[in-house]
């Protein structure tokens, strides 16, 4: 099983949980487990083509899973998922 870390503004779709175990061999896996326990994630985090949002980062303990092999990246027991949602806005500097 993996843990599935939630940031603070998903964490209404999860029941409040700020973590969420989910089994998978892969972090493809352990998304789509996460979305079947809390479908009102899937607009979140995937676009309507079902490819997972631009601005949605995920690690793999620690590690970009861009730099592994993006959702076919293996899973063992006892990994942990963070989902990281991209900021963006604020005031340029003049």
């Amino acid at each position: 099983m993996t843990e599935v870390q939630i940031p603070s503004p998903l964490r209404q779709y999860t029941g409040k949980q700020s973590t969420v175990t989910v089994p998978g061999k892969t972090v493809g896996d352990a998304l789509t487990a996460l979305v079947g326990q809390h479908p009102d994630l899937q607009r979140h985090l995937y676009n309507d083509d079902g490819k997972l949002r631009a601005f949605v980062n995920v690690y793999v303990n620690d590690e970009d899973m861009r730099y592994l092999d993006k959702e076919a990246t293996p899973l063992t027991d006892g990994d942990t998922i963070s989902i990281v949602p991209s900021i963006a806005g604020g005031k340029g500097i003049v």
